[in-house]
């Protein structure tokens, strides 16, 4: 099975600026995903997909390809996951080169390792799923969840207002990491979320947003605790 590691990283960032190229403990955050692919030794290909030019640096530096631009069209606020993917794998169809699976890799994710790819990659390649997504448990059951009605606190889900948070279903969300894709499937579904979808489960502290430069901090402070974990 031949697979592609598609990095997705354009240039425009309106809440951190030049978020993908910023200094992440001691290098830039773009990097992380970069060498977890590189090293992982899964890929018969690396690339980043981007419109810009430092970008485009950064991630031949680090061992990635960057073998064409994004196109304008995928370049914008409104352009989604899914058309940079099927946008990247047209490209490729067009220099002769085809593939039957691939992962997209957010540039912002540096708690992505090769280890953890090798792992998810063994179990999708095991499985008869379109699509492998990283979830995380929510640490409070959303089946609890207040909302504000006329200024005044109610229950969302009052048929659990008795209920013990052991007896509920666990929920999960999207880590945001990385994606593994049949490339067939993407095409047919247009999208990764839709499909057969297998789970990979990781650990709230290996998991966070980054969209703000607190969020950046909260992100660095776990990083430094995963690696001292690991150590």
């Amino acid at each position: 099975m031949k697979t592609i590691a598609i990095i997705t990283a354009r240039g425009g960032s309106k809440r951190i600026p030049q978020k993908n190229r910023k200094d992440f403990c001691g290098k830039p955050i773009l990097a992380y995903s970069v060498e977890a692919a590189v090293s992982c030794g899964i890929f018969d290909e690396v690339m980043v997909s981007t419109d810009d030019s430092q970008i485009a640096a950064i991630a031949e530096e680090y061992g990635a390809k960057v073998p064409f631009y994004r196109s304008e069209k995928t370049s914008n606020d409104y352009a989604t996951t899914t058309q940079v993917l099927l946008e990247v794998l047209e490209e490729y169809e067009k220099r002769g080169q085809s593939f039957d699976a691939g992962a997209c890799l957010y540039p912002t994710a540096p708690f992505v390792t090769a280890k953890k790819l090798q792992k998810a990659a063994q179990l999708f390649e095991d499985s008869e799923a379109d699509t492998l997504i990283p979830v995380v448990r929510f640490s409070y059951p959303p089946q609890r969840a207040l909302v504000m009605k006329d200024g005044f606190l109610t229950f969302q889900y009052p048929q659990y207002l008795n209920s013990r948070s052991q007896d509920l279903d666990a929920h999960y969300h999207d880590a945001g990491q990385f994606y593994f894709f049949r490339t067939e499937a993407l095409r047919q579904n247009q999208s990764l979320m839709v499909g057969r979808i297998l789970p990979f489960e990781i650990s709230e502290m290996e998991v966070q947003d980054i969209d703000s430069l607190t969020d950046w901090k909260i992100a660095e402070i776990k990083y430094q605790m995963m690696m001292e974990q690991k150590a």
